[in-house]
């Protein structure tokens, strides 16, 4: 693993913002993906009750 603590705080300052920079954009897809593949059947049904 990377010893980040090695690093000048500026670099682990940038290291976090790029680290929650990805996890942001994957929950973004992720969500996104699964509204794609939920929410018809999920609508259909509620309006079907």
């Amino acid at each position: 693993m990377i010893e980040l603590a090695s690093l000048s705080e500026p670099v682990q300052a940038g290291v976090l913002v790029g680290a929650v920079l990805v996890e942001a954009i994957v929950l973004y897809g992720g969500y996104g993906l699964l509204e794609r593949v939920a929410a018809p059947p999920l609508i259909d049904a509620i309006q079907n009750v």
